[in-house]
């Protein structure tokens, strides 16, 4: 019932399919399940359990007669990673290998797995496409690759395999009813959840890691997605996989790069809020630049994105005050 999860579970339900979320809650709250129900208008199934728990993974597979799996249990900070690399590890690693086994017991063959761009590393030619080589510079990226190889080398070895593995860019925004957003437990990491403490006055001042990249501002420019469009990418990946086995790589992203003074300007024509910000120096890894070339998702899913910066930010907006009052 994280981020990306919540968003999906409700574009899933809305296309009729019924949905069964396992979460241990480590960064996510359980109130969000009720605030899917209320979006969908139906009950969704819940079981807290952590990934690395793998009989009672497979009992949950069965009991709820699961036909197929969207695997988003990862940790996902590029710095903590580097912090607590063997805890990535743990999770992000050793958890699907125990979701790949809890399937095998079960019978299951279908995955989509929530991959990252980070994967690639630092870019020999820009916009990053499948075929580009990966090179991740952080734990958390050598994670996502190690389990994409996992995955492929299972594929080849049984060939009844269906693998989706989805190389997303940079999610951000909220659900067009402001009842679910990004909320991550603790500090922040991602910018829109930093801006929203900035406006609840949580923060002093946004910093922006960085304001002499060779961009036009100076500020890092990244390719931004909005959770939604992201969501149709699962559903898209979901359902071509029904005639389509192997184990399949796809960017998720818009195609385009904006940079964080971009966002910030966008946000506040969005929220009539004035965002103060500070320039401090750049974070290990960062990269001046990077966005997707997503022509094959466009080909084979029949899938691209639609919802343009200032969508993005209006629904954050939106999130953002629904936060606050709540």
């Amino acid at each position: 019932m994280g981020y990306i999860g919540s968003h999906t579970a409700v574009l899933l339900v809305q296309a009729g399919h019924q949905v069964h979320i396992y979460d241990n809650l480590c960064n996510s709250n359980a109130s969000t399940l009720e605030r899917i129900q209320r979006i969908t208008s139906r009950d969704i199934g819940f079981t807290e359990g952590d990934v690395r728990n793998t009989e009672k993974l497979a009992d949950v597979l069965r009991n709820e007669k699961i036909d197929a799996v969207i695997h988003l249990a990862g940790l996902k900070a590029v710095g903590e990673s580097s912090q607590k690399p063997i805890e990535y590890y743990a999770n992000n690693v050793q958890g699907s290998i125990s979701l790949i086994q809890a399937m095998q017991s079960a019978g299951l063959s279908t995955l989509v797995f929530s991959s990252s761009a980070t994967v690639y590393g630092d870019p020999v030619y820009l916009p990053y496409d499948e075929d580009h080589p990966t090179k991740p510079t952080n734990p958390y990226g050598r994670n996502k690759l190690q389990v994409e190889e996992m995955l492929r080398d299972l594929s080849v070895s049984d060939q009844a395999w269906r693998i989706a593995c989805l190389r997303y860019f940079n999610p951000v925004g909220a659900h067009e009813s402001g009842l679910i957003g990004e909320d991550p437990n603790g500090i922040p990491n991602n910018l829109m959840p930093v801006i929203g403490q900035v406006v609840s006055g949580k923060l002093a001042a946004l910093n922006i890691f960085g304001d002499d990249y060779d961009t036009p501002d100076g500020t890092g420019k990244r390719d931004y997605i909005h959770v939604m469009d992201l969501a149709e990418g699962h559903l898209a990946a979901l359902t071509w996989l029904e005639a389509n086995p192997g184990c399949h790589i796809f960017n998720l992203g818009s195609g385009d790069s904006f940079s964080v003074l971009d966002l910030l300007r966008h946000f506040e024509e969005a929220s009539g809020q004035s965002i103060p910000y500070q320039a401090v120096g750049r974070r290990p890894g960062d990269l001046p630049e990077y966005y997707a070339k997503a022509d094959k998702a466009a080909k084979l899913l029949g899938w691209k994105t639609k919802q343009s910066l200032s969508d993005i930010c209006e629904s954050a907006w939106l999130w953002i005050k629904h936060s606050q009052n709540n």
